[in-house]
């Protein structure tokens, strides 16, 4: 195995691919000889830029917070992180698992056709945590990612399994980009850039990532940065930054940026978007306080015992769904990215048994691309065949 592919593999680990993306990227620079400079150049091209701010910048924002201690953001729940200890056994895992969390052919994908006006309620799903979220005649993106890698460098990291089902021109005209943290496969500068240069829409994300998109010439007037519980109001729409557990970090250092999951309430609906979490109790408290929600869209896949208050497994955001009084769950952070060992359709069946034992839990898993309204959801089973 040449020494680009191990780096390339040890990307795809699903526990952050800001932290393993460095691991990878200090083995080619261990590894790298002189006939492999050109390569390594080609991989280290953009690097800094996609690194994002510098720490003194996030720094001016973050001090404000009470969750900022000691130079980092804290969970409310003490949570788990792989450590030093653990990497020579989930390195096997990697050497070792062949063809797991792949599919067995092509992801089917739609080309969605957007009405000129927006719905009362309607989402499109693009993979991974990418989707459209249409309410009350509003329109939503969250956690946008067109690029082939979520990784700083074009050649190593985590590569798509299926292409992006549009264009980002395709999209409709927006009223709000919300960030849920700034991991790769959830916050990409080269879909920032094209966003920020194709209309000025508000992009509302947690502290410290505005720092970021100020870096890659987004500007200041469409920054929006909040805390916990901080709102923004967009139009006739409320958007309410609420608590996940999880971390954040773009290369070496992690937690110097809050990761968050998001409320967007209008006038007649609510949607709850999870962004990328573990189980927290604090759902049920947003859910109280918040809900109930019309549509939920909930992580299901990374998961690991090595990380189990990072990334919820299926079982978990069915029990998170109804904590928030969740009408329908559409399920997110699955498909898309290789991020870790489980098979690739392993998520979505685990969830469609976990719906089933629950007995109230409303499930639809839509194509990559598919534009649905909340009422009408999608029935088919898409994924079987792949597995």
């Amino acid at each position: 195995m040449s020494l680009l592919r191990q780096a390339e593999k040890c990307a795809a680990i699903g526990v952050g691919t800001a932290s393993l993306t460095a691991t990878a990227m200090r083995a080619v620079l261990v590894g790298a000889t002189t006939a492999g400079m050109g390569l390594l150049a080609r991989a280290a091209w953009g690097l800094p830029t996609a690194l994002g701010a510098a720490p003194a910048a996030i720094r001016r924002v973050a001090e404000g917070s009470p969750r900022y201690v000691d130079g980092a953001f804290q969970n409310t729940l003490p949570s788990t992180l792989v450590g030093p200890t653990s990497v020579p056994a989930l390195l096997t895992e990697m050497l070792t698992r062949g063809r797991d969390g792949l599919p067995t052919g092509a992801v089917p994908l739609r080309v969605p056709r957007h009405p000129a006006v927006a719905d009362q309620l309607a989402v499109t799903w693009y993979g991974h945590s990418s989707a459209l979220v249409e309410i009350d005649g509003r329109r939503v993106l969250v956690d946008p990612v067109w690029s082939d890698r979520v990784s700083p460098s074009p050649l190593i990291g985590p590569k798509r399994l299926h292409p992006t089902p549009t264009p980002l021109e395709a999209l409709p005209p927006l009223d709000a980009v919300l960030i849920s943290h700034d991991h790769y496969d959830h916050l990409d500068l080269a879909t920032v850039r094209a966003l920020s240069r194709r209309e000025r829409v508000p992009f509302v994300v947690p502290l410290g990532v505005g720092a970021h998109l100020r870096a890659w010439g987004v500007p200041d007037e469409q920054v929006i940065e909040l805390d916990w519980g901080g709102q923004a109001r967009v139009r006739e729409l409320t958007l309410t930054c609420t608590e996940a557990r999880h971390f954040s970090g773009r290369m070496f250092t992690r937690n110097s940026t809050l990761w968050a999951s998001w409320v967007i309430a209008g006038p007649q609906h609510g949607v709850f978007f999870g962004g990328d979490s573990g189980y927290t109790p604090a759902f049920a408290e947003i859910g109280a306080r918040f809900g109930p929600f019309n549509l939920t869209l909930l992580p299901i896949g990374a998961y690991h015992s090595q990380w189990p208050d990072m990334h919820m497994t299926p079982e978990e955001a069915v029990r998170a769904h109804g904590d928030l009084g969740g009408g329908l769950l559409v399920p997110v952070h699955w498909a898309t990215f290789r991020l870790a060992f489980h098979g690739w359709s392993e998520p979505v069946h685990r969830l469609m048994a976990a719906a089933d034992r629950d007995g109230e839990a409303r499930v639809a898993v839509p194509v990559p691309g598919e534009r649905f309204p909340v009422t009408t959801p999608p029935t088919q089973d898409w994924w079987t065949p792949l597995t």
